[in-house]
Formats: C-alpha cells, sequence, structure tokens
C-alpha cells in the first residue's frame, strides 16, 4: 500500500491551524470538483484523496493518531468506513451548493448505484447529523448491496479501566498497556494527558471488537489508585490529620504529605477543635494553565492510648486544673 501524505495532498505543513487546513481542503475541492472537470478521471481521483486527507486532518483525534503512528501504519489500521465515520459530508456539499445525488453516486460508488435509489434516499439511510453510519454502498430494503453481499459492520466498542497513580495523573504519563479483546495479545502505547479528570474516556480508535467491517474503538477510563494518604474530589482532595493535645491547645505547626509530593508546613490555631476542617488554597491536583484545586485538612486530637507515669502525672494535674 503506497504511503499518503495527507499534509502535502492539501499543501500544508504539520504545524497549520485548522483554519488553515480547512481552507485549504476549500479551495482544492473546488479546483478538482468533478462538475469543473467533467470526464476527467485524474480530477476525480484527486478530488477524492484530499476528501480522504481533510477526513483525517480535520478531526483532532484521527490527526493526533496520524501524527503519531505515521501514514503507512495509520492506513493499515484503519478503513476507509473508519477514516470518513464522522466526517460531514453535508457541510461540504452544502458549501458547494450542491443538491444532486449524481455527483455523490458517480464519485463514491462508481455510478454502480441501483436507478432507483435516489440521492436523498442514500443520505438518509448512511448519514446522520452530518456523519457516515455504514460503508460506501447502498442497500435495498433487504439489507444487502447491490451486489447480494450483506452489509459490514463494525465490531463492538470495548471498555477498560485504566488505573493511574496520582502522580501520574498531575504529570502526565505515556502507558504501555496489554489487551486482549478475542483477537489475542495486543500490546497498545496511550499518552495520558496531565490534569486528566478521574473517569475520563480516551478513545483508541480500531483497537475494539471485531466485526466483518472492521473493529470497534477501545475506550481506557481513567480510574485513580488509592494510595492511603488522600481523599480525591478531583480537583480537591482530603486528608485527616491527626496532632497532640498540647498543640490543638496551644497551636503550633505540623507538616504534613503534599499531593505533588515531599511535605507542607501546616500551622494549626490554638483552640483548634477535633473535626475542624481547614482549607488550603492551590495544594491540590494541577490542572494546568498554573490552575490547582484546594486540600481540606480535617483535624483529629490525638489521644494516646497508653501513658507513661510522668505524662499520667501531668494529665492527673491537669483535670484538677479543669483541662
Amino acid at each position: 500500500m503506497a504511503e499518503k501524505d495527507y499534509y502535502k495532498i492539501l499543501g500544508v505543513n504539520k504545524d497549520t491551524t485548522p483554519d488553515d487546513i480547512k481552507k485549504a481542503f476549500r479551495k482544492l475541492a473546488l479546483k478538482y470538483h468533478p462538475d469543473k472537470n467533467p470526464g476527467d478521471k485524474s480530477a476525480e481521483e484527486k478530488f477524492k484523496e484530499i476528501n480522504e486527507a481533510y477526513a483525517v486532518l480535520s478531526d483532532p483525534e484521527k490527526r493526533r493518531q496520524y501524527d503519531t503512528i505515521g501514514s503507512s501504519e495509520f492506513q493499515s489500521r484503519f478503513s476507509q468506513e473508519e477514516i470518513f465515520r464522522n466526517f460531514d459530508f453535508g457541510d461540504i456539499f452544502r458549501d458547494f451548493g450542491l443538491g444532486s445525488g449524481d455527483v455523490f453516486n458517480r464519485i463514491f460508488y462508481g455510478g454502480r448505484a441501483g436507478k432507483n435509489v435516489s440521492f436523498d434516499d442514500t443520505i438518509g439511510q448512511f448519514f446522520k447529523a452530518g456523519g457516515i453510519k455504514g460503508n460506501f454502498q447502498e442497500y435495498d430494503a433487504g439489507g444487502r448491496d447491490f451486489y447480494g453481499k450483506p452489509p459490514k459492520s463494525l465490531g463492538k466498542d470495548v471498555e477498560i479501566k485504566l488505573p493511574l497513580k496520582l502522580g501520574e495523573i498531575i504529570e502526565g504519563v505515556q502507558k504501555v498497556i496489554n489487551i486482549n479483546v478475542g483477537l489475542g495479545s495486543e500490546r497498545i502505547s496511550v499518552k495520558i494527558p496531565r490534569g486528566i479528570n478521574p473517569g475520563k474516556k480516551i478513545r483508541i480508535a480500531g483497537k475494539g471488537m471485531q466485526g466483518t467491517g472492521g473493529r470497534g474503538d477501545l475506550y481506557l477510563i481513567v480510574k485513580l489508585e488509592d494510595d492511603g494518604k488522600f481523599k480525591y474530589k478531583h480537583p480537591d482532595v482530603e486528608q485527616d490529620v491527626f496532632v497532640p493535645f498540647s498543640v490543638a491547645c496551644l497551636g503550633g505547626d505540623v507538616e504534613i504529605p503534599a499531593v505533588e509530593g515531599g511535605q507542607i508546613k501546616l500551622k494549626i490555631p490554638s483552640g483548634t477543635q477535633s473535626g475542624q476542617v481547614m482549607r488550603l488554597k492551590g495544594k491540590g491536583i494541577p490542572l494546568g494553565d498554573g490552575f490547582k484545586g484546594d486540600m481540606y485538612v480535617k483535624i483529629f486530637v490525638n489521644v494516646p492510648e497508653k501513658l507513661s507515669p510522668e505524662q499520667e502525672d501531668i494529665i492527673k494535674k491537669l483535670a484538677l486544673k479543669g483541662l
């Protein structure tokens, strides 16, 4: 399979913005549109080629994967159906002022569709909210295409929990995971962005169950591992801190664990009550752009289970003083 450089096809660079990619695509699409090049097969091929390039580069997730794994690997992983899924043909047709099914039929079906199948029927059957919902074939009422073959369908999507440590969520991480969705064991590398919210789903296209028309998608559900130090209310955190009776009475400084490692010095005011909650602004989970959640510290007075004779004597004297 010959490699396709989608950036080169559209005449743009890798760092080109989405808006500039859209402008480049529309310019080329108008230039090579079959209505402007009647009978020119090379123009038709070019028109299909730029549509495929734009379908990939206009989709942030497809573009990221294309940039990550390269042209050859991308084309081996993704079928034409997967490339054009959610690609808004309706928007393109409106831009070109197209209302006829002849161009659609000629370009994407090669003129092979049945005579009694209208363009509106085709769009109604295979498009929903501008996104493709099937293969590039037309079907009769019996569910078979015009070659007598049953329609193909993608395999089921798969969801897998992805446990992450707090540090991995804070800093972001490249994870290599093993999956098995009925096709044998596979190793997949996935980049976890900084400050991702637990419960967030990360989509990996074409790594789900196998179907007759290709594989479904894999969704990794981010799960925060409990390290025993904090309770997480993303992006805030909570922790319980036990302080000596003397510190609760007189006040003082204690050191507590910090979210990003190390220790934080916490000032305990005199007369602090057990169960009192203190808020430490900006000491929670970093979310990027300088923003951080807060830390909520719940203070408990530590009552020793066993006293030394000297300590017991002191407590008795305090009791006589009303403490």
